[in-house]
């Protein structure tokens, strides 16, 4: 095993390494490897995996428990003056994520 793991590294070793002429671009990634999110949400998480899947804490709207609508705001930025947050409402049902929806909601400033 130890003989076939060295004999591999002497063989990455030998190849030349290429790099890539100044001004071409790189090669492109798929849109799912350039997502910020690399933890997705699934099905069946508990509350605390969601969170830390989300990266934010939860906040109880409303619901029996384990039976709960929670929800995350996520902030996405926006101007200086006015911070811009995503909603995401998210559903248990007997303790596990059932369900989410992203509320977009709309800017009270401009209506």
């Amino acid at each position: 095993m130890k003989l076939m793991m060295l004999a591999a590294g002497m063989m990455l070793l030998s190849m030349p390494a290429q790099a890539e002429p100044f001004g071409t671009m790189p090669p492109r990634r798929p849109f799912v490897a350039t997502l910020s999110n690399n933890t997705p949400l699934a099905f069946g998480m508990d509350a605390e995996q969601t969170a830390r899947a989300l990266g934010r804490p939860l906040q109880y709207v409303r619901g029996r428990p384990g039976n709960e609508i929670y929800l995350a705001l996520r902030n996405i930025g926006g101007s200086g003056l006015i911070p811009y947050r995503h909603r995401l409402f998210l559903q248990f049902r007997h303790g596990r994520l059932a369900g989410w929806k992203e509320d977009y909601g709309e800017n009270w400033m401009w209506e």
